[in-house]
């Protein structure tokens, strides 16, 4: 030991290397979130428009969200790892594969995946997005737009969660513009090379199957692959430093001289605009993310505000709280009537992208609000993610940004109900005119 480690150990008081008190003790005058809150928020009784199959489903997923994964969720966000024995549990559930039918998949209507993503979220929004990139990206890829052999070789098994896809299409020079992405495919005999580089890959540092998107060097045009894990010239690793969606496990993946053969191209995938039949189905469980996290939020606050007590009265006794509650209740009603109405749309044909990209931004928007809310109405504890709501308002910031930021969205939607596209800057000139 230094001279230097010695005086630094002999300046600090005997306890300075304590364990911190479990937070029961240190605070215990309201319930933490490993003891999930009941769900109070379906104000409008939302639940009557659902089937008793439905209904059934969405109490599965939230019972085991209470029971499982509530009570190690703070410790897994706060060490950034992912929990991967829980993984069979969430197989167990049979929501992996969403509305794809066939191949083991459950075949569920988008409503109940959307419902079901929401009850995810409403306890945890890393793990719904884990089964968001797993299903309604990488798995519904290779169905809509795999062979017939590719289907029955990988979603099987992806269905029961017991292997793990990514889906590999933001790079770091390519956000917002993910059309022109430059990782490349060049055509070799019996297969592919793929050169480049992805980033923000969730689920990539141990997933075993990987759908790739890369510029065919022949045709310019965007093409899909399904790499294996370990292929040759292929790594995965972890973005750290992150300060939302902590459990996920964001990669960086570097592609060098990755041979992909030809059975494991995506043949219906030969441009950018093949991937708008994945994007709409996605976009819309993605709108449902911030749905649960609304909820989830405003039924930790109800609790912890009927057991918090100052001034010799609980917190929800006071006028400005119950004001705030009671705007948080409302967006969480309108959050999930837009969104229901959503699935609806798409389910009888008639969604559009401007329909999936309103829903979304706006959505994310008034959960925003919702988090905000939460967060002062905890005081202190609203900056512990011991509580759920420190948590949540940070993972719902990477949610506002994917699958389109806000202002992309609303742009998609400007786009639809003006016919003006309005994505680019106007050409910038040598010399003004001025």
């Amino acid at each position: 030991m230094s001279l230097a480690d010695e005086t630094d150990k002999s300046d600090k008081p005997s306890y300075f290397n304590l364990p911190p008190l479990d937070v029961s003790i240190a605070f215990p005058q309201a319930t933490p979130a490993s003891s999930f809150p009941p769900s109070v928020s379906d104000y409008y009784q939302f639940d009557d428009l659902l089937t008793p199959e439905e209904q059934a489903i969405r109490m599965k997923v939230r019972e085991c969200m209470e029971k499982e994964v509530a009570p190690v969720m703070t410790e897994y966000w706060e060490k950034a790892e992912f929990p991967f024995q829980l993984i069979p549990k969430l197989g167990a559930l049979r929501i992996a594969g969403g509305t794809i039918k066939g191949y083991g998949c459950p075949g569920l209507s988008l409503t109940v995946s959307a419902i079901a993503t929401a009850e995810i979220a409403r306890v945890d929004a890393s793990f719904s997005t884990f089964i968001l990139v797993h299903s309604s990206l990488a798995m519904l890829t290779i169905a809509l737009c795999g062979s017939e052999e590719q289907k029955q070789k990988y979603l099987p098994s992806l269905a029961q969660l017991k292997t793990i896809a990514c889906w590999a299409l933001t790079e770091p020079e390519y956000g917002s513009d993910a059309s022109s992405l430059k990782t490349i495919a060049t055509k070799v005999e019996g297969g592919w090379i793929l050169e480049g580089q992805k980033r923000w890959i969730g689920n990539s540092t141990f997933a075993d199957v990987l759908v790739i998107f890369a510029r065919n060097a022949s045709t310019n045009q965007i093409n899909g692959f399904i790499v294996k894990k370990d292929s040759p010239g292929l790594t995965a690793t972890k973005i750290p430093n992150k300060i939302a969606l902590r459990i996920v496990q964001n990669g960086d993946i570097l592609l060098k001289k990755v041979f992909v053969p030809d059975e494991d191209r995506l043949p219906g995938i030969n441009s950018f605009q093949d991937t708008s039949k994945v994007l709409a189905i996605s976009r819309v469980i993605v709108a449902w993310q911030p749905i649960g996290i609304s909820m989830g939020v405003y039924d930790m606050c109800l609790r912890y505000l009927k057991e918090r007590k100052q001034f010799g009265a609980p917190l929800a006794a006071f006028q400005i709280n119950q004001q705030k509650l009671t705007r948080m209740l409302g967006n969480v009603q309108a959050m999930t009537l837009v969104g229901w109405r959503l699935c609806k749309l798409y389910e009888n044909g008639k969604m559009t992208p401007g329909h999936a990209s309103l829903g979304k931004s706006w959505i994310t928007l008034k959960a925003r609000e919702t988090v905000a809310l939460g967060r002062e109405l905890l005081g202190g504890n609203g900056i512990l993610a011991d509580f759920l709501v420190a948590k949540a308002f940070c993972d719902l910031e990477p949610i506002y940004t994917f699958e389109g930021t806000y202002d992309i969205n609303s742009l998609v939607t400007g786009r639809e109900i003006t016919g003006f596209a309005s994505f680019k800057s106007a050409p910038v000139k040598d010399r003004s005119r001025l």
